[in-house]
């Protein structure tokens, strides 16, 4: 009998495209039961984070600016979540007005990167485009979505960019602008509550919840029917974590979206204290692997003699990784429970928008333009603060330790770290590493179902990392906007 052999083959994707940051992959191909699958997988940030450093020993209150240049897609969550860390840090609670302006402008946020992640980063691994730019050159692998539901598609790719513009927009009614806004502050909002102002931001949000309800949801079903194979990719780790977002009241206790973890699909409490970051495979020192973050630091060593490959430090709660993002969010919330997969994600991401944005809706009739925004705010000379958040890719928080009214110790976990984190010191891959394990591919050269499984994450190395070394001898320090 003859023997067929077959050579596993390396893929590297460097840089990962149609992702904001530097996100590199590699992943080694292999036949299994006659197929070409996923056997093995690596995820690389490959720029040095930065940020940290760079508040040190800065007045504290610079923190929720500085903090928002991390990324221009999602500065609106590092805003709430800094801010958030030093109300923590100084027992102040803001008034009503302030909690929800500031959950109608992170409102906006999430529904222009929800419509800007769908429509303008993944649907073009899905769909077979016009014969021009942005939709070409493409992959001709495994398209399924032609002709007049392409054509669709392509009407309502070219609609969002109009609709996220119009997010930002209405977000900037409150924020002063979009992105970066600048009215986050420690004791409230900075800005006034006109009646103007919410009269025109009910009407882009009536707009908005139309297209999110009309095109986008539809969209994403018409992609899943097509691919309901999908269904059963991607899976990963099974591991959830949610810190909750948009509070209901002003002391934090109810959110739209609750705060927890999941295991194998069962739902918990989450216990801050659980978390750790890791570093064996990150070029950071080892003597900060396994610090908690309230005790963290962000000390680089590059090369390391370890098999280091990330710039990404490895969180992990209760010495596990965790998956964050609107599936792990509606999961947990009990607002999703289908399943964990690429379309999954892409699924409970379109009806979180509409539950968002429906909740945005309420939140409006709430404003009590009488009464005030702002409650001055002095910052403690020596504390500690946490801000919890979520950012639209996933949970976000921000450490913050003020030492003699200035910032000593600041500390960072992004969702994108949860996420693409490498292997920890038990050699457990991070969340995307797993989901990618498995994963059919039908030709390596062009090995769309790789990057699907990545784009289903909504990956951000932007907020990952921040600060690059161009060459040696010569070190330039840029914050990305």
């Amino acid at each position: 009998m003859q023997t067929i052999s077959y050579t596993p083959k390396s893929i590297t994707l460097d840089p990962v495209s149609r992702i904001e940051g530097h996100l590199k992959v590699e992943v080694t191909i292999d036949q299994v039961n006659g197929s070409q699958v996923v056997v093995d997988a690596k995820a690389s940030g490959t720029m040095f984070r930065g940020i940290e450093t760079i508040l040190t020993n800065r007045s504290p209150l610079d923190a929720p600016d500085i903090t928002q240049r991390i990324c221009g897609v999602c500065p609106v969550s590092h805003a709430m979540a800094s801010t958030l860390a030093l109300e923590s840090a100084a027992r102040f609670t803001a008034p009503t007005n302030a909690r929800i302006m500031r959950n109608l402008v992170l409102g906006a946020n999430f529904l222009q990167s929800h419509i800007l992640h769908f429509y303008v980063l993944s649907a073009l691994d899905f769909v077979e485009g016009p014969s021009m730019p942005p939709w070409q050159p493409s992959w001709s692998a495994d398209k399924r979505i032609a002709g007049d539901a392409a054509l669709g598609l392509v009407g309502n790719y070219v609609k969002a960019l109009e609709i996220r513009r119009k997010c930002h927009e209405m977000g900037a009614l409150f924020g002063g602008r979009l992105p970066h806004p600048p009215a986050f502050v420690p004791g409230g909002f900075t800005t006034s509550l006109r009646p103007e102002r919410i009269s025109k931001f009910k009407q882009y949000l009536a707009e908005i919840a139309g297209f999110i309800e009309n095109a986008y949801i539809p969209d994403v079903h018409r992609v899943g029917n097509a691919y309901s194979d999908y269904y059963q990719i991607g899976t990963g780790c099974r591991n959830l974590i949610a810190y909750g977002v948009f509070d209901l009241d002003d002391m934090g206790r109810n959110k739209l979206l609750r705060r927890g973890i999941a295991r194998n699909g069962t739902v918990g409490a989450l216990d801050i204290n659980a978390i750790t970051e890791k570093v064996k495979y990150s070029w950071y020192a080892d003597s900060s692997d396994g610090l908690k973050p309230s005790s963290g630091v962000t000390q680089p060593v590059y090369p390391k003699t370890t098999d280091a490959y990330s710039w990404l430090k490895a969180p992990r709660y209760a010495e596990q990784p965790f998956e964050a993002g609107p599936l792990a969010r509606m999961w947990i919330n009990g607002s999703y429970d289908n399943g964990i997969s690429v379309m999954d994600r892409h699924l409970a991401r379109a009806e979180e928008a509409l539950m968002v944005a429906r909740a945005m809706n309420g939140w409006m009739n709430e404003l009590q333009p009488a009464a005030p925004v702002y409650q001055a705010f002095k910052t403690p000379l020596n504390a500690s603060g946490i801000g919890l958040t979520e950012a639209p890719r996933g949970a976000l928080g921000h450490w913050h330790r003020i030492t003699s009214s200035r910032t000593g110790r600041y500390q960072i976990i992004t969702p994108t770290c949860w996420n693409a984190s490498p292997m920890d010191g038990r050699r457990v891959p991070g969340p995307i590493e797993q989901a990618l394990l498995g994963t059919p591919v039908d030709n390596p050269d062009e090995p769309v179902e790789v990057v699907r499984v990545i784009h289903s994450f909504d990956p951000c190395l932007s907020c990952a990392v921040h600060v690059a070394r161009p060459a040696e001898g010569k070190r330039v320090f840029a914050i990305s906007s």
